[in-house]
């Protein structure tokens, strides 16, 4: 802080994270399930990637959580759905995890990563992301879970970025259209999936111009006020 930058504004050139989105954290997440009806097909497995900052306020992918999932009791597998994901569910290296177990793994990463921006929630980003939403909303249903960092039902969908940037919904033809790598014969897999679309996110939403750095409130900011729709912050 000098005298002719009186807010500090030089040692913050761009809008820090927790300011850019009401203060929530943009989150990529892509699941593999037993099918298509979250109400009753298993959920099998889930990668989250938040996403970062770079030192030029870019956007980036962070660092990828995963867990394969054992299907919880009551729930289905269609098989056709394991033709498309080709997962083995009895392989010995698979190493599942319990559903509360699994989602206690992905939520501690995401709080994490929301602590460290100072935002007060996470927000999904999917490619078609209200799938992935329903499942792993019906996930935290199932084992009561009490501390799900994710806004309940808003999320972001890359579908519609895509979209409106290139024209593509589909994420391979949106991939290729973003000149961004693609193989579809690592497709279907949760991180596979989880990474392309985190690419995918961060290439067009670094396409806007970036936001200048904020300055600093006195009262409630935008941060602050994020809870208007009686959501809790995340607190450990």
């Amino acid at each position: 802080m000098t005298q002719n930058d009186p807010l500090g504004e030089s040692a913050a050139p761009f809008r820090k994270m927790c300011d850019r989105f009401r203060g929530f954290l943009p989150v990529v997440v892509d699941v593999e399930t037993g099918g298509f009806d979250w109400n009753k097909h298993a959920l099998l497995e889930i990668a989250a990637i938040p996403i970062e900052l770079d030192d030029d306020g870019r956007y980036i992918p962070g660092q990828v959580a995963c867990v394969h999932l054992d299907p919880a009791p009551g729930t289905q597998i269609d098989p056709k759905s394991l033709e498309i994901t080709r997962i083995d569910i009895g392989h010995p290296f698979r190493m599942a995890k319990p559903e509360k177990e699994a989602l206690d793994h992905i939520f501690a990463a995401v709080r994490a990563a929301v602590r460290r921006h100072n935002c007060q929630r996470a927000i999904l980003v999917g490619h078609n992301a209200h799938f992935d939403l329903n499942f792993l909303n019906a996930a935290v249903a199932r084992v009561e879970h009490k501390r799900n960092p994710f806004h309940p039902f808003s999320v972001f969908d890359t579908v519609s970025l895509a979209g409106i940037a290139y024209g593509q919904t589909v994420l391979s033809r949106a991939m290729q259209a973003a000149g961004l790598p693609w193989n579809g014969e690592e497709a279907h897999s949760a991180v596979y999936d989880a990474e392309r679309t985190a690419d995918l996110f961060c290439k067009i939403a670094n396409a806007w111009p970036p936001l200048p750095a904020v300055r600093p409130a006195t009262g409630n900011t935008a941060s602050d006020s994020v809870l208007d729709d009686n959501l809790s912050p995340i607190v450990d």
